[in-house]
């Protein structure tokens, strides 16, 4: 077994977006312009990310027995990511998109198989020998207590995009595994729902003082806000491009960011390169058709090593 440098851990969704004239009001009609399918999930979205970018990469999780879980694994098996991956009797997750002409999007949840997920599952063996584990949010409060007790567990070093959690839950909630971790990855909205009353900067602070090594606040059109515990803090430009779905845009930027830091770049630059992959994610439909490849990316970025 190759050693990993990035193993991802979160709940394996098959997605649906609609794309549709606009986002329907409660008792409206409106019309759907066309379909798209494809597997996702956040930490998984990340994870193929990483692997079109050149990264040894690995993903630990759960599906149903059904056609959408072995279109999942398949997916995996193409993009040449490592899995240690459980079937369980039932439905994979699901993940039910509306996208509007502007990009934006409305999302449903259904959790399926990925609320059985247990620490029993999780191959420590195989999570033990990444740089990273990167891990997203379940639906269901026993998947993270599961990742707390990860968080004290695992060598590796912890990358975490708390995702919908920022939602449901309060800061105390979280605290521990943002304590144990090397990188918080957040959107201003996730941010300032964790955070009352906080803007990107005193939010950043507030989780850093909780222990996070280094804070990631995506700000949309925006750029990012990259700070880290040495005292270094950053605003950066995105890089302008033809937006089509935010869908995923967070997870590209995750990867992006990543792939900076295991090649021993600056939070400066390793925001950067967030921004850049999170550019090429938007300009399609889907969390993955427009994710790109090392190659597309040489004229902007050369790793050092």
């Amino acid at each position: 077994m190759r050693k990993k440098e990035v193993i991802g851990l979160g709940a394996l969704n098959y997605d649906v977006l609609y794309v549709v004239e606009r986002i329907a009001r409660g008792g409206e009609e409106v019309g759907i312009i066309d379909v798209k399918k494809a597997p996702g999930g956040s930490a998984a979205n990340t994870i193929v990310s990483l692997a079109r970018l050149g990264v040894e990469v690995g993903f630990v999780g759960i599906v149903g027995t059904d056609e959408e879980g072995e279109l999942i694994l398949e997916e995996f098996r193409k993009e040449g990511v490592e899995t240690r991956i459980r079937r369980e009797e039932g439905y994979t997750g699901a993940a039910i998109g509306f996208i509007d002409a502007r990009g934006e999007r409305a999302l449903y949840i259904y959790p399926g198989v990925n609320e059985l997920l247990s620490i029993e599952d999780i191959d420590r063996g195989f999570v033990d020998t990444a740089q990273f584990l990167h891990m997203s949010s379940f639906v269901n409060k026993e998947q993270l207590e599961m990742q707390r007790e990860l968080a004290r567990r695992v060598n590796s070093k912890l990358s975490f995009s708390p995702g919908m959690l920022c939602f449901k839950y309060e800061l105390e909630d979280l605290s521990e595994v943002i304590e144990r971790s090397e990188v918080v990855f957040l959107s201003l909205r996730e941010l300032t729902s964790l955070i009352k009353g906080a803007d990107y900067e005193e939010g950043a602070d507030i989780l850093l003082n909780k222990g996070a090594q280094i804070v990631c606040v995506t700000l949309g059109e925006k750029g990012c806000y990259v700070a880290s515990r040495t005292g270094a803090s950053h605003l950066i430009d995105a890089y302008p491009t033809n937006v089509v779905d935010t869908t995923g845009a967070g997870d590209a930027f995750a990867s992006g960011f990543l792939y900076g830091l295991l090649h021993e770049r600056s939070i400066h630059e390793s925001g950067n390169l967030g921004n850049l992959v999170a550019s090429f994610c938007i300009r399609e439909y889907g969390c993955r058709k427009g994710l790109p490849y090392k190659l597309s990316l040489q004229p902007f970025f050369e790793p050092k090593g």
